[in-house]
């Protein structure tokens, strides 16, 4: 059987990285750091190179902080349920390190490319 490396770039481009940021909904909960969507969103424009800097020496030194590795996990009750001792009666809500946000979705938009491409994905 043959096997097939797919190369995929570690080098992440501005653009990029500004699209995911905008993507980012403003009505979100704050994460870890304690930085809100709309804020970051604002104070990306001014440090969006240097955070390219930051997020492609993650990939290429295939290091993470152990911070952008932790996140807190809160769990709500949905209203109106008439059993709480069933889990689809609560929802779950994390929340996580701005960065770690980015990364996971750059890594995300990555496989999905590569899956698209190589039509690795089958649908119904």
């Amino acid at each position: 059987m043959e096997q097939r490396v797919f190369n995929i770039s570690l080098i992440i481009l501005i653009e990029k990285i500004s699209k995911l940021i905008r993507s980012f909904l403003n009505g979100k909960a704050l994460g870890l750091d304690s930085i809100l969507n709309k804020v970051f969103k604002v104070v990306a424009l001014v440090i969006v190179k240097d955070l390219v800097k930051v997020v492609s020496y993650y990939f290429t030194s295939k290091t993470i902080l152990k911070s952008l590795k932790e996140f807190i996990i809160m769990v709500l009750r949905k209203e109106g349920k008439k059993d709480y001792f069933l889990l689809g009666s609560y929802k779950l809500i994390a929340f996580k390190n701005m960065l770690a946000k980015i990364l996971k979705k750059h890594v995300v938009n990555i496989i999905s490319k590569v899956a698209e491409e190589h039509r690795l994905l089958f649908w119904n």
